[in-house]
C-alpha cells in the first residue's frame, strides 16, 4: 500500500480518509513510533476515541503497536479530546486522542499529547514518529521481550468533578441553557458536567439538549460551529425556547460556540475577554502582586488585548497554532489563551484547550448579572470583525505580493505569522488591520479583517477579497 505521510501527518495532528489513508496497520505503526519516540517503554500511554465508528477499532490498533513496543496501555475508552487532555495531566503520561474533530464522518485521526498533556507539533517530535511509523510499516514493528500491559480506566466523573471545582456555578441565577452537541461528544459531557449524570449537585441550568445522541455519521449536521450554516438549528432553538444562551460543541468536544437569547453568535474573541478577566481575578484574589500573563493570537479583536491590559495583566500575542500555544502556555507561565478559532487554554488545566471549561466561565460571569446576554456580550464585542474568509489560490506568494503593494502607503506590514497590515488612520480614533495568512494543508489564503467603523471593515475587506482572487493576467 502506497501512503502519502505527509498527507497523513499534519502540522499539529494525524488525519486523513478511514481505509485509503488511515489504517490500523498505519495506526498500529504510529502507535509504535510515539512510544519510541517518547521512550514511553515501561511507563503508561493513555488511549481515548470519540464516537466515530472507526474510533474503536483504531484504539485497539494503537494499544497493539504501544504494547508491542513495551508501553502499558490505559485505555479511558469513548471520551471527549479534553478529558483525555484530563488523563494525560493527572496521570502525567502521553496520550493518544483518536478524533477527527469536526471533520466529516470518512475521517478520522489522532491527536498526541506529551505527558501532563503537553502538545506535539512537526517541528516538536510528530515528525520523527512519522518517520519511525514509515520504517515499522515497511519492517514490520519489533516486538520487545516484555510487552506492555492494558487496563481500563474511566475518567468522565473525576473529570467533571475536576471542572466543577475550577469553576463554581452553583450560584448563579437560574439559566436556561440550549446546547447542540452535534452528535458528538458533547452529548456525553454536558450531562456529565453540567448536569446530574456524574452524580454531582443540581446546577440553576435548565438544559435544553439538541443532538445528544452520540452519531460519527453526523446525521444532522456536520459538528463544525465554526461553519455558520452549521449554527443555524441552535439559532432557532434559543429563540423558540425563549432560552437565555446557547451553546454548540465541535465532534471531539474540545471547542465551544456561543449564542445569545436572539439567536446572535457571541465571538470566540467575545468569549475570549470574558474568560480573560475571570482568570486575571482570579488569579489576582489568589497571588495578590503576582505578575500575570494571558495570552492571545494574533487574530482575536482588539478588545481582547485591551480588557487583558485594563485589567492590568500582561497580553501576549502568539501566532495561530494548538501545540505552539500549548508551548507558550508553558513558557510565559500565562493563566489563560484564547484563539479567534474557539480554542481557550488554561493553566490550570495543564496548559491545554479546554471548550467546557471556557462554557462554564461564560455562564458563571453572564449568570451571575442580569442582563440579556445580547447586551452583556455587547461590551466584548465593540468592533467589526470579518470573520475568517477561505480563498483558494493558485500562486499564494503572488497574492501575497499583490497585497503588500496596495497597501504599501497606507498601512505598517509585519510578517510574524503570515501577513498582518496595521492601517495609518486618517483621522484620529480611526484603525483597521487585516491579515493574510496561508494554510498548512491546502492551497488556501485566510483573510481576517477587523476595524472601529463597518465601513472601513467592508472596504478593506472587500478590496483585500478582490486582490487574493484576482486572476492572473
Amino acid at each position: 500500500m502506497s501512503i502519502d505521510w505527509n498527507a497523513l501527518v499534519k502540522t499539529y495532528d494525524v488525519r486523513g480518509l478511514v481505509g485509503s489513508q488511515l489504517t490500523t496497520k498505519v495506526v498500529a505503526a504510529l502507535a509504535a513510533g510515539f512510544v519510541d519516540e517518547l521512550d514511553a517503554a515501561g511507563q503508561d500511554v493513555i488511549v481515548g476515541h470519540d464516537m466515530r465508528d472507526s474510533s474503536p477499532e483504531f484504539a485497539d490498533a494503537f494499544a497493539e503497536g504501544a504494547q508491542a513496543r513495551g508501553a502499558n496501555v490505559v485505555s479511558i475508552g469513548l471520551c471527549s479530546t479534553d478529558e483525555s487532555y484530563f488523563a494525560s495531566g493527572i496521570l502525567n503520561a502521553p496520550a493518544a486522542m483518536f478524533t477527527a474533530s469536526h471533520n466529516p464522518a470518512t475521517y478520522n485521526g489522532i491527536k498526541f499529547s506529551r505527558a501532563g498533556a503537553r502538545g506535539i507539533s512537526l517541528d516538536t517530535g510528530l515528525a520523527n514518529i512519522r518517520d519511525r511509523a514509515k520504517a515499522y510499516i515497511e519492517n514490520g514493528i519489533d516486538e520487545v521481550d516484555e510487552p506492555g500491559t492494558y487496563r481500563d480506566l474511566h475518567v468522565l466523573v473525576p473529570y467533571a468533578s475536576y471542572l466543577r471545582e475550577l469553576v463554581n456555578l452553583s450560584s448563579i441565577r437560574p439559566l436556561k441553557v440550549v446546547v447542540d452537541a452535534g452528535n458528538g461528544m458533547g452529548g456525553m459531557t454536558v450531562p456529565a458536567v453540567l448536569g446530574t449524570a456524574s452524580d454531582l449537585e443540581h446546577l440553576p441550568l435548565a438544559i435544553i439538549p439538541m443532538y445528544f445522541e452520540l452519531d460519527g455519521s453526523f446525521p444532522n449536521h456536520e459538528a463544525n460551529p465554526l461553519d455558520p450554516k452549521n449554527l443555524v438549528d441552535l439559532q432557532k432553538a434559543v429563540v423558540e425556547h425563549g432560552a437565555d444562551i446557547g451553546l454548540a460543541f465541535d465532534g471531539d468536544a474540545d471547542r465551544c460556540f456561543v449564542v445569545d437569547e436572539l439567536g446572535q453568535p457571541v465571538t470566540p474573541s467575545a468569549v475570549a475577554a470574558i474568560v480573560a478577566r475571570r482568570e486575571i481575578a482570579r488569579e489576582r484574589a489568589t497571588n495578590p502582586g503576582a505578575p500575570v500573563t494571558v495570552l492571545h493570537n494574533l487574530l482575536t479583536s482588539k478588545v481582547v488585548e485591551e480588557v487583558i491590559e485594563a485589567d492590568g495583566a500582561k497580553p501576549v500575542k502568539t501566532k495561530v497554532g494548538h501545540s505552539l500555544i500549548k508551548d507558550q502556555m508553558a513558557a510565559t507561565n500565562a493563566i489563560f489563551g484564547g484563539e479567534h478559532s474557539a480554542h481557550y487554554y488554561f493553566r490550570d488545566f495543564w496548559g491545554a484547550d479546554n471548550g467546557m471549561l471556557a462554557a462554564m466561565h461564560v455562564l458563571a460571569e453572564f449568570g451571575s448579572q442580569d442582563l440579556p446576554l445580547s447586551q452583556f456580550a455587547k461590551q466584548y464585542n465593540p468592533y467589526y470583525l470579518s470573520g475568517e474568509i477561505n480563498s483558494t489560490v493558485s500562486d499564494v506568494p503572488a497574492a501575497k505580493a499583490r497585497v503588500q503593494a496596495a497597501f504599501a502607503d497606507r498601512a505598517d506590514f509585519d510578517e510574524f505569522d503570515g501577513i498582518t497590515a496595521q492601517g495609518k488612520p486618517a483621522e484620529a480614533g480611526s484603525w483597521w488591520w487585516f491579515n493574510v495568512r496561508s494554510s498548512n494543508t491546502e492551497p488556501l489564503l485566510r483573510l481576517n479583517v477587523e476595524a472601529k467603523n463597518e465601513a472601513d471593515m467592508i472596504q478593506i475587506r472587500d478590496e483585500v477579497l478582490g486582490l487574493i482572487q484576482q486572476k492572473a493576467e
